[in-house]
């Protein structure tokens, strides 16, 4: 383990201690004032990497700081309590926090619509959904690393409707500056059932900013729009905020044969960068959400698997839209790791 410059296996950092809470801890509190009061709240300190996670959005993580940097963007709602929004298709952004990632689905993501005769509002449920047993603790591993490990699953289920579950795992390893999010999506009711999933993440200042780089190894870039089609030669690079800022979406292909692959953001005034993995078999899209104005100054990084950006009712009609059977599960993990440049 790399703690604070300096390698230590476990036999050297525990004399060192009074307890692994010195260097790495989870706590538990619920908010109490504010658009989030009610919330629950669990906040993880695992050597140079401390964050959020948050059971009452579906298990999502919100704040993220290396060293006491913060490297995601919070939108002007802030933490915002799901049950703080109204019913509109559009709500979803009343109750928008940003942070690290915010998932999107379970059934449908991107633009509200209307499928068979029932309303899907923008991005879908997930994030609005309370998450019961709930488990978070520090652990050694057998390869002697320790581990703050936070667990629990979330429902998404209706009479006469879908019936899914995600049981979501979040482990960060300490002194290896990584986090990892693995995904378990199950149909538990007796039809088939459509299935998108997107993980909306949002880096913000000071890792983003006017000379900040955007890599990804992609095969193709597609714009969404004709203001995404203006900015296509410059999709990987930033610039301070101006106003106004159509918003860009850009969507990127990948090769045909699966793989691990890395999109990094890297900021060479902080001399970091933050590295998000994810096997393209499991999310083989990606959507990049480019927007630079004042107060909304965000790149949003988007796994997928589904290339519909326009709603569930637009990728069933162009016949992409994803199903799972009676019991079928769905894997997906997500990986961020910070580097030093």
């Amino acid at each position: 383990m790399n703690l604070f410059g300096h390698a230590r296996t476990a036999q050297e950092l525990l004399p060192l201690v009074g307890r692994m809470d010195q260097v790495a801890s989870s706590t538990a509190l619920t908010e109490d004032e504010g658009p989030a009061r009610g919330m629950r709240r669990i906040i993880v300190r695992c050597g140079e990497l401390t964050f959020d996670v948050h059971p009452d959005r579906g298990l999502d993580v919100g704040a993220f700081f290396f060293r006491g940097i913060p490297l995601v963007w919070s939108s002007p709602s802030g933490l915002t309590a799901p049950w703080n929004r109204d019913s509109s298709a559009m709500s979803w952004i009343q109750a928008f926090p940003g942070g690290l990632f915010t998932t999107c689905g379970l059934d449908t993501f991107g633009s509200p619509s209307e499928d068979k005769g029932q309303t899907f509002p923008l991005h879908g449920r997930a994030s609005t959904l309370q998450a019961e047993n709930v488990a978070h603790d520090g652990q050694w591993t057998e390869d002697g690393v320790y581990e703050i490990v936070v667990s629990g699953r979330v429902r998404q289920a209706r009479l006469f409707g879908e019936n899914l579950e995600l049981r979501r795992t979040i482990r960060c390893r300490l002194g290896t500056g990584q986090l990892t999010v693995d995904d378990v999506v199950t149909n538990l009711g007796p039809s088939q059932q459509p299935h998108m999933m997107l993980y909306h993440i949002n880096l913000g200042w000071p890792l983003l900013d006017d000379v900040a780089r955007l890599q990804i190894p992609s095969r193709e870039v597609h714009p969404r729009d004709a203001d995404a089609e203006s900015g296509i030669a410059e999709w990987g690079a930033f610039r301070t905020p101006s106003d106004p800022f159509p918003e860009q979406v850009f969507r990127h292909s990948f090769d045909a044969v699966p793989a691990d692959v890395d999109v990094t953001l890297s900021s060479p005034r902080l001399g970091l960068a933050l590295a998000l993995t994810f096997n393209t078999y499991q999310l083989p899209h990606l959507f990049q959400w480019k927007m630079l104005s004042s107060g909304a100054y965000v790149l949003g990084l988007e796994p997928a698997n589904c290339p519909v950006i326009e709603g569930r009712a637009t990728a069933r009609s162009r016949g992409l839209l994803p199903l799972l059977a009676p019991g079928e599960s769905r894997n997906y993990r997500l990986g961020f790791r910070v580097l030093s440049l």
